[in-house]
């Protein structure tokens, strides 16, 4: 009998730098689906890969001097390794720069075109280069993007564009219809009365200004612009052709569940589904849109020294403690959070306390009461019950929450069992029965129980712990490790023998970790702050006419006095000899000068700038300096130059 086919994707990472633990979230998302279902019997193809062409990829590899194509080839390979280092057990791996992919999309597109549902047009509107996204004005959030919150540009331009209109109405219907076609709930509200029912514009497929993309065969000015190439990747890297698809093409579509980001849900609740029906082809059974990992409560960024890497997290506590975090920690409908205090807590207290002393303590017994040999149970008390009943009913619980896509939910079926088997020993207390030669019969029993709940735990471990639940089993000695083997309570052999008990995860010293966590965050922040800082581009303000600088007068004069303003980390108060009466002003250099530094010499002063009070302390003027890569420099003048001399 043939195994049913079960198709899952993750959202292809954007080539534009190396992901951060909160864009690994994802992926190890959707490779544990992939396992769980191959456990349950699935034929699985699993896919990811890396979005790699646009404006954004062309400015950066600008900026690093190389190609775009140098640029994505260096970053798609730090994804594979980040893939690697995660366990993850992808069937394929596209990049949209991939010879077959760019054939087949240009196919797409004149396939659309013939049709009438791509024309040409011109744009103009508010372009944003990180998302590659146009906005109206009404559309902006505070002027600025209403997806990343970044600088929007004036874009104006020939482009072909896909009616999105002419659909909105089966679109529509078509999420009506199908309650289960975006999840959870939330995300099929937000998309069907914030951006479907209030009336869906025309989309802008493809551009003139940068070349980095695929070019449109019949008019080669043009470039396919990002959403038509990056979606297309689910069904051309499966071998769809309009000219003729492959088998396994026709074998895994449509898709069983896109796992995607919640910033991308409108490209593939709106725009896909639109695609995919004017070619002909079945829509997607699920859109699952999971939320962000934010660090605290903030999002990941270099500039706040707060973005933690897959390596950084591995490096501390091992594969299979990182993806245990990272499962266990998002909840459905909001965004989750990891700190480092959060991460060794859970570590420690599930990994470390409960299911890793949980393993120890019972094999260790094992050794220790009976040579290690695995006795048959043959003294049961009412108490074995509801462990046993509970241990049955985990792998149900687990596979109704997968399901769902309820991940913390499965991660807490699971580790709710290791809790209630540590309380099992507690309430048995197997060292009192080892006393009593009598009670040797009980004593077997209770370990038995003991041993078989850790292998429920070990065989359902397997698709978000690999490595840790190969190690349980083996140290377990159990050779019965399908789902089927854990429909009833009992297929741990007995008379086989257990391994050396050995640790599964050492705890962390959350003290010393978190201050050396903090200095590598804040070292991570002044070195993005660096980096910032050295490719600003160099460009000048609007002119000005000689009459505009007249107004603005600048004199020396030496610092007389200078200390720190109580009620701010930035501010410095600086008394001036200015060659006249003298005069107080305010400066936000103290991270860069101590007062000690510019006591007894002399700046330059905006003599004539309208007084003001920072922090409570009155300033007039301002002292001229200038930002570099090491931070703000104050310009000096020479000592020869008399105070109140004006510069001009």
């Amino acid at each position: 009998m043939s195994k049913k086919p079960f198709y899952i994707t993750t959202a292809i990472a954007y080539a534009s730098k190396k992901p951060h633990i909160g864009n690994t979230y994802e992926i190890v998302f959707t490779d544990a689906v992939a396992r769980f279902k191959r456990m349950q019997g699935y034929d699985v193809f699993m896919l990811t890969g890396t979005d790699e062409h646009g404006l954004k990829i062309e400015e950066l590899a600008k900026e690093e001097g190389i190609s775009p194509k140098e640029h994505v080839d260096k970053v798609a390979d730090e994804i594979k390794s980040i893939c690697k280092l995660m366990n993850i057990s992808y069937d394929g791996f596209i990049r949209t720069t991939d010879e077959q992919h760019e054939k087949i999309v240009q196919k797409i597109f004149k396939k659309l075109y013939d049709q009438g549902d791509i024309y040409k047009s011109s744009y103009e509107g508010l372009y944003c280069t990180p998302c590659e996204s146009f906005w109206t004005s009404s559309q902006l959030v505070d002027g600025k993007c209403p997806d990343c919150g970044r600088e929007v540009k004036p874009a104006n331009e020939e482009a072909y564009f896909l009616r999105l209109s002419k659909y909105q109405k089966w679109l529509e219907d078509y999420i009506e219809e199908h309650p289960d076609f975006i999840v959870p709930e939330s995300r099929k509200k937000e998309m069907l009365n914030n951006f479907i029912k209030p009336g869906l514009q025309d989309l802008c497929v493809s551009r003139t200004t940068f070349t980095w993309s695929i070019p449109v065969t019949f008019d080669p000015k043009h470039v396919i612009y990002v959403w038509i190439d990056a979606l297309s990747n689910y069904i051309t890297a499966m071998g769809y052709d309009p000219d003729g698809s492959s088998e396994l093409f026709n074998k895994y579509w449509p898709c069983d569940c896109h796992v995607i980001g919640k910033d991308i849900m409108r490209f593939h609740s709106i725009y896909w589904p639109i695609m995919l029906h004017a070619l002909g082809l079945e829509i997607p059974k699920k859109l699952f849109g999971h939320n962000w990992i934010l660090f605290g409560e903030d999002k990941m960024s270099k500039s706040k020294g707060n973005v933690i890497y897959s390596d950084d997290v591995v490096e501390s506590f091992g594969v299979d403690g990182a993806r245990y975090y990272l499962l266990s920690e998002m909840p459905l409908n909001s965004d989750g959070s990891i700190t480092y205090e959060s991460l060794i807590e859970k570590y420690n207290s599930d990994l470390a306390n409960t299911l890793g002393n949980l393993v120890n303590r019972s094999v260790a017994m094992a050794k220790k009461y009976f040579g290690g040999e695995i006795i048959s149970p043959s003294d049961s008390e009412e108490v074995d019950n509801d462990l046993m009943a509970k241990a049955v009913e985990m792998p149900l619980l687990v596979a109704k929450y997968m399901d769902e896509y309820r991940m913390a939910d499965t991660m807490d079926a699971i580790m709710s069992l290791a809790r209630r088997a540590n309380k099992y020993i507690d309430e048995t207390a197997p060292w009192v029965l080892a006393k009593d030669e009598s009670k040797k019969a009980r004593l077997g029993t209770v370990l038995y129980n003991l041993l078989e709940t850790i292998r429920f735990l070990g065989v359902v471990l397997a698709p978000f712990m690999p490595e840790t639940s190969q190690k349980i089993l083996d140290e377990i000695g159990a050779e019965k490790r399908d789902l089927d083997s854990l429909e009833s309570f009992g297929g741990l052999e007995a008379g086989k023998y257990v391994g050396e008990p050995v640790p599964l995860f050492a705890r962390i010293d959350a003290e010393k970790f978190i201050e050396d966590a903090k200095a590598k965050m804040a070292a991570q922040a002044a070195e993005a702050q660096k980096e910032e800082t050295e490719k600003e581009e160099i460009t000048l303000a609007p002119e000005i006419t000689i009459d505009d600088f007249a107004k603005v007068e600048i004199r020396v004069a030496k610092v007389v006095s200078c200390e720190k303003v109580k009620k701010s980390k930035k501010l410095l108060c600086l008394q001036l000899d200015d060659g006249m009466s003298g005069r107080q002003v305010v400066s936000g250099i103290s991270q860069y000068y101590s007062p000690e530094d510019l006591i007894g010499r002399k700046i330059q002063l905006i003599a004539n700038l309208k007084p003001c009070k920072l922090c409570g302390v009155d300033s007039f003027g301002m002292i001229c300096a200038a930002d570099t890569p090491d931070g703000v420099k104050v310009l000096f003048v020479d000592d020869s130059v008399p105070v109140g001399a004006k510069i001009r």
